[in-house]
């Protein structure tokens, strides 16, 4: 099924994200800092993908306003602070921010253990990557479901949103192993199932 999604930041993590979805057959539109543009691209879509970084989201939040009443969220972000530690951790996530934030938004936790480099596919090394997906509604949840297996990844039902306290700390050690501990890019999580 042809959906149209609206992806905010054109970084990284928003470019590549357009490319996997582009692949997958879905109307991509993006929108980078202009407010009308976050606006206009969140009114015409139907899902709302977030990709801008974590200090951001109060922002983008604002500039959305009512343009994601009744629609599907997806937080693509890792809560760091500027020195790329964690912002957030064991009572609380940054997607359970972004629910109170918008809570007319159906907001699930997707996208944020993979590195950009491997979004627009969903693999690494001819494998295919798991997308943890947590999210509260079980129809939005489904469809990032779907969205991530048409990209190639390996999608995994990861719970209630609550849950995306524990896929911002895997981000977390992803951006740990890949940069700090210099694996590179080129590493992804796979859950044997």
């Amino acid at each position: 099924m042809k959906v149209k999604i609206a992806v905010i930041g054109k970084g990284n993590v928003g470019s590549a994200l357009k490319s996997g979805l582009e692949r997958a057959g879905h109307e991509v539109r993006t929108a980078g800092k202009d407010p009308a543009n976050v606006r206009d691209a969140a009114a015409w879509g139907e899902v709302i993908i977030l990709a801008v970084p974590f200090p951001a989201i109060e922002e983008t939040v604002r500039e959305l306003g009512d343009s994601v009443r009744g629609k599907i969220m997806v937080d693509a972000t890792n809560a760091l602070t500027a020195d790329y530690q964690l912002a957030l951790g064991f009572s609380t996530s940054g997607a359970e921010e972004l629910q109170k934030k918008a809570p007319n938004a159906k907001v699930v936790k997707a996208f944020n253990t993979v590195f950009a480099q491997n979004m627009a596919t969903g693999q690494v090394k001819d494998e295919a990557l798991t997308l943890f997906v947590a999210g509260d509604d079980a129809g939005a949840k489904e469809q990032v479901l779907a969205l991530g297996k048409g990209m190639g990844f390996d999608p995994v039902d990861a719970g209630p949103l609550k849950n995306a306290r524990w896929l911002e700390t895997l981000g977390y050690l992803n951006i740990q192993l890949g940069y700090m501990l210099k694996m590179g890019t080129q590493i992804g999580f796979k859950l044997v199932h």
